[in-house]
């Protein structure tokens, strides 16, 4: 059947847990904003961190393997959290747990801020990872309780304007954050920039989100303690090998990644069984979805292109051209407002064009990197800043098309009572995606850089790191091909998969 329209969907729908009547909460967008405000600083904190590597470095005379994991760190610790804290959220209330990640994220920023060495930065960044990972996942699944049909796509569309718009913010508030206060302390502005921004979000969460859904308070079993356990282990062992590629000297680190196999079908495993006798921490029955599935690979693939960009553009520029902290974010900003224009747009689309949506932001995001090699190659000195703008600002429009329309698909069918859960997988795969793609772009380009000996060629280790990078964002295309194409070879699926979540019986058990 067609999808129900926006806001009213029939009784028993998956949209309806219980098969109760939607009623449209009247404070919905303006809990929105409050979402989004969240999420934005979360995000922002991603970008803003990039241009201030160098001055971190300087102002604490930081070892290389530290200044890595002040990056590294954060989405470990963001990855493990992600899916616990979203099933947490589901059982025990999104507004409880949104207002207490943002609290923790409060402190983090303000003990980042105030780091007196290295090592205190990496753990007070662990500490943020960990808030943020508390977070985060109450956003998406948030937006699932409070909207339906194209008003969801749409919410989705803002949010994904807010990941352009934090995206084009932060390289150039960092700039200037670092510029004003000076190389050596500048820094600790970029986090404490946080605190403020966080007191107004706490106020307004307290008054403007939805309380539980439910009065149930389900048992400890039913939060699964074993499951998070075991895929948090299962994921650390895999993301730690690959966010230490460059400092972990040795075969060894690699023995880890069959280590991780292990837990990680343990996990599986536990979660089947464990799913007939009470609730899982992940409803594997998501997974014989296929829009899920696919569109979960999707984003594992694309997060792992489009991550490693930023992280060795930053260094191309700051140290390979030297550029100063603004000037690097500025030449970054492209890509960032294309995003966030596309993004705007994006999410009414949706609806209307589905994957084949995906589609095309994929095409442009693959030819605009594309069209960044060969600037770099056919300008290869100062001024390469300014030759990758163009290009840039097509990958960015292409990317401001690919990330909410593929949430919006993803999340289409799965009900709203799954939706953290759901959503913290989802997001665990762009962490790993994340974490994947910077240790092979990396990998890639200090290589580069070292097979040159002392004539460093900055130019070349860039495009043939950003190579990587284009195969990355191909991978994801091709999942988003063969899943275009199943869905039009079933039209009532392509009808339904670009709205709510069409009569699946309530459940996204296979």
């Amino acid at each position: 059947m067609n999808s129900p329209a926006a806001g009213a969907p029939g009784p028993g729908s998956a949209d309806s847990p219980g098969g109760a009547t939607y009623v449209p909460d009247p404070n919905r967008w303006k809990a929105l904003a409050v979402c989004l405000l969240a999420g934005f600083i979360t995000l922002l904190d991603i970008s803003i961190v990039n241009v201030g590597l160098p001055s971190i470095r300087a102002g604490l005379k930081a070892p290389e393997s530290d200044i890595q994991w002040v990056l590294s760190g954060y989405a470990l610790a963001l990855g493990l959290l992600l899916v616990p804290a979203g099933r947490i959220g589901d059982a025990r209330g999104r507004r409880q747990m949104f207002m207490l990640g943002l609290s923790l994220f409060a402190v983090a920023s303000a003990l980042c801020g105030a780091a007196q060495s290295s090592g205190w930065l990496v753990f007070a960044r662990f500490f943020q990872g960990l808030a943020g990972g508390i977070l985060t996942p109450q956003v998406s699944a948030l937006i699932q309780q409070m909207f339906r049909g194209a008003e969801r796509g749409r919410a989705f569309g803002y949010f994904g304007t807010v990941i352009g718009l934090s995206t084009a913010v932060g390289p150039v508030l960092g700039g200037v954050i670092i510029q004003v206060f000076g190389v050596e302390h500048g820094w600790r502005w970029i986090f404490f920039v946080n605190l403020p921004v966080c007191l107004v979000a706490l106020v307004l969460a307290r008054f403007l989100l939805p309380g539980p859904e439910s009065a149930a308070r389900p048992c400890a079993r039913d939060l699964d303690p074993v499951g998070i356990v075991l895929l948090g282990a299962g994921v650390a062992l895999l993301l730690i090998p690959l966010v230490e590629a460059q400092q972990w000297k040795g075969a060894g680190k690699w023995l880890l990644l069959p280590a991780a196999a292990v837990f990680l079908l343990l996990f599986v495993r536990w979660e089947r069984r464990h799913a007939r006798t009470a609730e899982p921490l992940v409803d594997m029955g998501l997974f014989t979805l296929r829009s899920y599935a696919l569109g979960s690979l999707i984003m594992l693939f694309y997060f792992a292109g489009f991550t490693s960009i930023f992280f060795v553009f930053t260094l191309y520029l700051q140290v390979g051209l030297g550029y100063s902290a603004l000037q690097a974010g500025l030449a970054i900003t492209p890509f960032a407002l294309g995003s966030a224009v596309a993004a705007a747009f994006s999410g009414r689309f949706v609806h209307r064009y589905g994957r084949a949506l995906v589609v095309a932001g994929l095409l442009a995001v693959a030819a605009g990197l594309g069209g960044v090699v060969l600037a770099v190659y056919m300008v290869p000195g100062q001024a390469a800043g300014w030759a990758v703008a163009l290009p840039l600002l097509l990958a960015g429009l292409g990317g401001g098309s690919v990330i909410s329309p593929n949430q919006t698909l993803t999340l289409a069918e799965v009900p709203p009572a799954r939706g953290g859960s759901a959503g913290g997988v989802l997001q665990t795969g762009q962490r790993i995606g994340s974490a994947t793609g910077i240790a092979v772009a990396g990998s890639v380009f200090f290589s580069s850089l070292a097979a040159g000996g002392k004539g460093q060629d900055w130019a070349a280790a860039f495009r043939h790191s950003l190579g990587i990078s284009v195969v990355l964002v191909g991978l994801a295309l091709v999942v988003a091909v063969i899943d275009l194409r199943a869905r039009r070879t079933d039209p009532q699926e392509e009808t339904a998969g670009a709205g709510d979540a069409p009569g699946r019986g309530g459940d996204a058990r296979g």
